[in-house]
């Protein structure tokens, strides 16, 4: 009999831990292409992810997280999404990301000669993935 089943592995994992593993009915992430939705049986691709929000479809729900840059590696079977950081909306500090955004806002702003503007570019992107989980 054919496995009809919809589901395919995912695995979401940091330096720090394996953040999810389980099984879902579809993800969807940001890659540095743009955003990407994936069910069982995609193609095989690997990318680089992009700061975003990852949402993980499951039987009974969906679930959300902050993920920061890395890779994913898409197989017909499985997802697995190397990550630099990864984080569930209820492990992020809220004041901590405005405050974040709020600095990283003034220094694009300023425009100062020696700025790294792909830094404070991408500490503010960061700052509003997180801000986007709330």
């Amino acid at each position: 009999m054919a496995d009809e089943s919809r589901n395919f592995q995912v695995e979401i994992i940091t330096p720090e831990r394996v953040f999810y593993k389980g099984e879902a009915t579809m993800i969807e992430f940001t890659s540095v292409e743009g955003d990407m939705g994936v069910y069982k049986n995609h193609i095989p691709l690997t990318t680089v992810l992009a700061p975003g929000i990852v949402t993980i479809t499951e039987e009974d729900g969906q679930k959300k997280a902050a993920v920061h840059s890395g890779f994913a590696e898409i197989l017909g079977d499985k997802v697995t999404l190397l990550a630099e950081i990864a984080e569930w909306p209820d492990e992020i500090d809220w004041d901590r990301a405005e405050a974040a955004k709020r600095r990283a806002e003034e220094r694009l702003a300023t425009k100062a000669e020696d700025l790294d503007l792909v830094r404070a570019e991408l500490a503010l992107r960061r700052a509003l993935v997180r801000i986007g989980l709330r």
